[in-house]
């Protein structure tokens, strides 16, 4: 046992594998400490909610206005960096399309020259302008982007009125910087949130650990069935191995995924939690499993040291435990992984069809890209809400068929370089 162990450790693509793996299985414990709490409570609430917060760090306005303020006078950086945030593409592209028809020359114009945009806008625009192609939903829209370009290039000054009026209206300037380190409240998003406003790293990983949970139920579920089916069938024979194998041949005609559908519709949505569904994709799952340790079994049964414990009068159970499964083990083993494998990759098909776990109750790889897809994070440029989970089930999958392929390289000679 400890000279197959060593081996398998020995064997680079089941240690990446396996490194990944653990990797992943940390994050899931360690991260929770530092970041208690529930993933699926919004951060914001009323009007806020609705909207993709896009990955960054964020701090309290209030606090930023009651911290120490220094007044950064002739700041030409701060003042393009603002300007720049003012133009958008879809901006510029309307702004390019009134000059074009307004036939001035922009040939030579960078638009990352913020201050000349701003200057050769200011000096052309016109309300009465009515320039060639250009429909007056389009003359809006630029007379829009007119008022909000406004302001640039001036000092605004925002007046900060305290709840208490007594104390003093505070006066912010467009100079006013404030130092990160001295405001009290800072919220740090690396993901952003999703459209509930929730965080989207915290939900990862919470996420990721309920996949695996259900990754691991099924497995064994699935794995277990199989294991003593196939054994039965390819030891016994005869009637028995016709039975299991006929009840094997009709799940194995009919798509387990099509069964997982039916089975997950007919149970309904609130009695749907993460076990019901690991249940369920390990009940659908076994087939495969039963059809490859048959055909193992039924290649040991006649070996000399089988016919051997026969003669010896052991019992059944002794010679399938102690003469046959020491035998196909790494089998089972490798069996295992892909099982798990496909459970994870089973349930967030389950949950893109609106079919997964509650989604009040917990959150799952699936349930994310179902709550993305339904509120169009793709459409809306919200890579922060879909890519991350992606990723996490690529690099799952990967390291689970990388740790397959080591242990079949160990166990399977044919395969060894």
């Amino acid at each position: 046992m400890k000279n197959t162990i060593k081996q398998v450790f020995h064997s680079p693509k089941f240690v990446v594998g396996f490194v990944i793996i653990m990797a992943i299985l940390l994050l899931t414990i360690i991260y929770p400490i530092f970041n208690p709490g529930d993933p699926l409570q919004s951060l914001f609430k009323g009007s806020d909610r609705g909207s993709f917060t896009p990955p960054g760090t964020y701090v309290s306005l209030y606090d930023a206005v009651t911290s120490f303020r220094a007044n950064l006078d002739n700041n030409s950086d701060a003042y393009a960096a603002r300007a720049s945030v003012e133009i958008s593409d879809d901006d510029w592209v309307l702004m390019v399309n009134w000059f074009t028809g307004m036939d001035i020359d922009i040939s030579g114009l960078d638009r990352t020259d913020t201050d000349a945009v701003l200057k050769l806008w200011k000096e052309n625009y016109s309300d009465s302008a009515k320039p060639k192609g250009m429909t007056k939903s389009a003359r809006n829209s630029a007379k829009r982007l007119n008022e909000s370009l406004s302001s640039l290039g001036s000092e605004p000054t925002l007046s900060v009125t305290s709840a208490d009026e007594s104390k003093k209206v505070k006066d912010i300037n467009a100079t006013d910087y404030v130092p990160v380190n001295r405001v009290a409240s800072v919220v740090r998003l690396p993901l952003g949130t999703d459209t509930f406003g929730r965080d989207v790293l915290k939900e990862l990983v919470s996420a990721i650990g309920t996949s695996l949970m259900i990754g691991l139920v099924a497995g064994v579920i699935a794995t277990f069935i199989g294991l003593m089916l196939g054994l039965l069938s390819g030891y016994i024979g005869g009637f028995v191995d016709d039975l299991i194998m006929f009840v094997t041949n009709i799940f194995t005609v009919i798509p387990s995924f099509i069964l997982l559908i039916l089975i997950n519709y007919s149970i309904g949505q609130e009695a749907r939690g993460a076990m019901v569904v690991a249940v369920v994709i390990g009940l659908t799952s076994w087939t495969w499993t039963t059809r490859s340790v048959r055909s193992q079994v039924i290649s040991l049964r006649n070996r000399d040291h089988v016919n051997l414990s026969k003669l010896s009068g052991h019992s059944l159970f002794r010679i399938i435990m102690t003469d046959i499964l020491p035998y196909i083990m790494s089998y089972v083993v490798m069996a295992f992984i892909l099982q798990i494998s496909s459970a994870i990759l089973s349930e967030a098909q389950l949950s893109l069809l609106g079919l997964g776990p509650s989604t009040t109750k917990t959150a799952t790889l699936g349930l994310m890209m179902n709550w993305a897809m339904l509120y169009s994070a793709h459409l809306a440029g919200s890579w922060w809400a879909y890519f991350p989970v992606i990723g996490v089930i690529a690099l799952i999958s990967f390291s689970l068929n990388l740790m397959n392929t080591g242990l079949d390289q160990v166990f399977n000679p044919t395969l060894r370089d």
